[in-house]
């Protein structure tokens, strides 16, 4: 795996971590919080710019995404979905509305990998088929960074 694979995978595990957290118990202090969480990370805050960037974004636009999700997710009601689910679909979505730069499928493969790490054994067809229903709507090649 090269380098910077590796890395990007480490943002979004600790992307998906800080998302979890935040919907569980929203701070008052977005800064603050994110100082204490990367300082008890493995490595300095500057190896996780991704992994902030990707926090940042889908926190604001977490209205935006929460309305695709719940749209998305046929028979399921949006309250019921995990917070840990909810998480991985948060930022998923987020990297495929608004990170062209990065391939829809890409997204879609590393969100079902979190899942298998972190959530339950039924998750990853959950997750898989709500991104996977996005992908469709998009309405660009889904292995290919969007060129604007």
């Amino acid at each position: 795996m090269s380098s910077q694979f590796t890395q990007r995978r480490a943002c979004r595990a600790a992307a998906f971590q800080y998302l979890y957290a935040w919907s569980v118990n929203q701070p008052a202090n977005l800064a603050n919080d994110l100082q204490l969480f990367f300082e008890h990370l493995e490595q300095p805050r500057d190896h996780y710019a991704f992994a902030e960037e990707l926090i940042h974004g889908a926190i604001e636009h977490v209205t935006e995404i929460d309305a695709h999700i719940k749209g998305l997710a046929h028979n399921w009601e949006f309250e019921r979905v995990a917070k840990i689910d909810l998480a991985i679909l948060r930022l998923a979505m987020f990297e495929m509305l608004y990170r062209k730069d990065i391939p829809p499928v890409v997204s879609i493969n590393e969100a079902i990998d979190l899942s298998k790490q972190y959530s339950t054994s039924d998750s990853k067809r959950f997750i898989n088929g709500i991104l996977d229903r996005m992908k469709d709507k998009l309405g660009r090649d889904s292995r290919k960074p969007a060129t604007e």
